[in-house]
């Protein structure tokens, strides 16, 4: 399955032509880009490749005083065949990335410099003495927005992405620092591995982006290796930030040499566009799509619907209204499925409606409630994490912690660079709706969460800290591993059940759910307190309860150890040294904390659980795994929001005590389904084999009823007329 980026990047493909316009054109307004012909007249440059805007050109170049041809641009339906002999270090690319555009001057002259290099340095100029020859190594470069199926078929998740291929097959891809020393340490590595001893272990001296010559009798220039050397990652990391600053300034230009420079294309400046300018669901199709959601960095809100879905008709009216209070902040959008059946299909739409934020080419979808009021809040937090990750300090941190349940805090420090502050803005989307993120390298905040590596991620659940366990930097820019743990913990202590979380809080553990009113406010803060202390009492009391059990079990091990060496057993000492200690939290049924609004939920409250609201407020401890649930404590009484009360009843049943009896959540016919579903998901084929008994038994069954109906004989009983009751007389005798 490839990433949310590579399927953007199918998107594109299938879209290209449309790209092929006058790439520098500007977008003044919505109305703008809207009212534009479509397929319009495409300059001498709009064939595959001459939309790069990196500079990449058909005329040849000199380094060193040396011509240097143009470098490849592969077309990607011949792909395999142009790269099928030898090594080929190929940049996959989009002309519309930044970074891409940035890195063009580094890349660029990274080429000429090999390309006119000398493999041999005391053999005389000889056709064999070239670069290419000597080591058959190539660059290249492939547009991602012309051959968007190639990159796709090439797992091209992100832009730029550097790979190296050999006879046609990929080899590995760059993962390191895309700076000039980076980018050469890999291709020296490769070197080395092609002709083991002809290259130098300290490097070649290298040239600054954009240089035409390079000076051959100075000392080599080390590869800057960020985790190893500070000073080292400090510079690398502040030259990549220059560059992408100048890239991303309009009409800039990037510096290469005295006597030459290359042009980046300017872009719309957003000074002048207002987001949603008129208040309003703009209509999308594929070309609009393209230009105002994905070519661009401006958030969006998008309905993907269809006119005959009677949800989509519900929701509309609300579509509307949030369009009009967003006037100004968030361009607002709208896609006809029936209309635009392709772009649909892109976009994995597989309901009506589907909602989803976008933001330059990543998105995510929006699963909450569907009323005015749900639409707009989820809004502006998307827009509010859209404006970047803030950096605090301890002071401002204390604050956002007695307002904010969950909060995300990644620490950084001088040594961090613009890579690993990349991967920090990838996850910023996912996390709208859920939880804020800050970042901070202050001291304070350092030493209290006890912090002596960088980066490092924790999260803040009402005061109570966790870490995410990365062992090297690269571990923090695993951007699915990250997120993966984040979605974990993004929760609340005690969350608020929810329609669009209900399955999150409830499947898999059991769930303390305290059923409250808000109507009696001051009993409503109260028993949330309560129900949150005793989630705090809970986890630690179990924390302390796992670290004391794996104690136990590495002690057992040290005994067995120290027994099998005083006795000079080996066999025993092999067998003690190879037990693992597999002991896990998670490999024990997990509990949970969480509340409902009982009035709000009060029909399902009643019908699920049999109380009302209006009685007071409840607790009850549930197992949706086994549809049952607890409501009373040993003594009869019912659970209350009590410390003590939830406690000592949660204690019974996480212990599986026969003290407590359970009570179903599902009603009669509910319950004999899941009796006879329960051992098909448990033991599927043992269920599969009892249906075949079952069916091999009832066939048999109906065969026997077949010939006593026909024939009269042949049955189990053989009546002859004296069957006393069977027939409706007296007891008569059998003969």
């Amino acid at each position: 399955m490839h990433s949310l980026i590579g399927r953007v990047v199918l998107l594109l493909a299938f879209l290209s032509p449309v790209l092929a316009q006058d790439s520098q054109h500007k977008l003044s307004t919505v109305d703008d880009v809207l009212s534009e012909t479509r397929g319009g007249p495409k300059d001498a440059g709009a064939a595959a490749g001459a939309t790069n805007s990196e500079a990449i050109s058909d005329e040849s170049t000199e380094f060193n005083g040396l011509k240097v041809p143009p470098m490849k641009e592969l077309n990607g339906d011949d792909f395999d065949k142009d790269t099928k002999d030898g090594y080929w270090f190929v940049k996959h690319y989009s002309p519309y990335c930044h970074h891409c555009i940035a890195i063009a001057p580094t890349w660029q002259t990274l080429y000429e410099f090999y390309y006119t290099s000398k493999p041999v340095s005391s053999s005389k100029t000889s056709d064999m003495n070239s670069f290419h020859r000597y080591y058959d190594f190539h660059f290249a470069s492939l547009d991602c927005i012309a051959f968007g199926d190639a990159c796709s078929k090439h797992g091209v998740s992100a832009f730029p992405t550097f790979s190296l291929y050999k006879d046609g097959n990929f080899v590995k891809k760059f993962e390191g620092h895309k700076d000039m020393a980076g980018l050469s340490g890999f291709v020296e590595e490769t070197l080395e591995t092609i002709r083991p001893g002809s290259r130098s272990k300290d490097g070649p001296k290298l040239p600054e982006a954009g240089a035409t010559n390079v000076a051959t009798d100075a000392e080599p220039e080390k590869p800057a290796a960020k985790d190893k050397d500070v000073a080292a990652g400090v510079a690398a990391g502040s030259k990549h930030n220059v560059i992408a600053s100048a890239a991303n300034a309009e009409g800039t230009t990037v510096p290469k040499s005295k006597d030459r420079i290359t042009k980046v294309p300017k872009r719309p400046s957003k000074s002048h566009l207002t987001p949603n300018p008129i208040g309003t669901s703009v209509s999308l199709n594929q070309e609009s799509f393209q230009k105002l959601v994905t070519n661009t960095q401006d958030p969006w809100f998008v309905k993907f619907y269809a006119p005959w879905c009677h949800h989509c008709q519900a929701l509309a009216p609300s579509w509307l209204q949030m369009s009009k209070e967003l006037q100004g902040k968030l361009n607002i959008g709208e896609v006809n499925c029936d209309a635009e059946p392709r772009l649909c299909k892109d976009v994995r739409v597989r309901a009506y409606p589907t909602i989803h934020f976008f933001r330059g080419g990543e998105r995510v979808e929006y699963d909450g409630l569907r009323g005015l009021g749900d639409l707009v809040s989820y809004a502006k937090k998307a827009l509010d994490i859209g404006k970047g990750i803030v950096n605090v300090d301890a002071a401002t941190f204390k604050e956002m912690e007695e307002t904010e349940e969950v909060i995300f805090l990644y620490f950084y420090d001088h040594a961090t660079t613009s890579e690993d502050f990349e991967a920090l803005d990838r996850l910023t989307l996912s996390l709208v709706g859920h939880a804020r993120i800050m970042k901070t390298d202050s001291a304070v905040l350092a030493d209290r969460f006890k912090i002596s590596t960088w980066p490092r991620l924790l999260v803040s659940r009402d005061g109570r800290a966790s870490f995410y366990n990365a062992l090297s930097p690269r571990d923090m820019r695993d951007f699915r591993a990250v997120l993966g743990w984040m979605q974990s913990v993004w929760l609340p202590l005690v969350p608020e059940l929810t329609a669009s979380n209900a399955r999150e809080i409830m499947a898999g553990k059991y769930v303390v759910l305290g059923i409250l009113s808000r109507e009696r406010a001051d009993e409503f803060v109260l028993d949330k307190r309560e129900i949150k202390n005793a989630a705090l009492d809970w986890m630690e009391k179990q924390t302390h309860n796992f670290q004391q059990e794996r104690q136990e079990l590495r002690d057992a091990k040290q005994l067995r150890l120290e027994e099998a060496e005083d006795r000079g057993d080996q066999r025993a000492l092999r067998v003690a040294k190879s037990m693992q200690i597999n002991i896990r939290e998670e490999d024990k049924k997990q509990v949970g904390f969480a509340w409902v609004d009982g009035v709000f939920w009060e029909r399902w409250i009643r019908q699920t659980y049999g109380i009302d609201v209006n009685n007071g407020e409840r607790v009850i401890i549930n197992d949706e795994d086994n549809h049952r649930f607890w409501d009373a404590t040993e003594s009869g009484a019912y659970i209350v929001p009590s410390r003590t009360s939830i406690l000592e009843t949660l204690k019974e049943v996480a212990s599986g005590s026969s003290k407590l009896s359970s009570k179903s959540s599902t009603g009669f016919m509910q319950q004999i389904f899941f009796a006879l579903t329960g051992p098909f998901s448990h033991h599927p084929w043992i269920s599969l084999g009892m249906l075949v008994g079952i069916g091999i038994g009832a066939s048999y069954w109906g065969r026997v009823r077949i010939r006593r109906t026909k024939g009269g004989t042949g049955g189990f009983f053989q009546l002859d007329g004296k069957e006393g009751l069977l027939n409706g007389g007296g007891y008569g005798k059998a003969d």
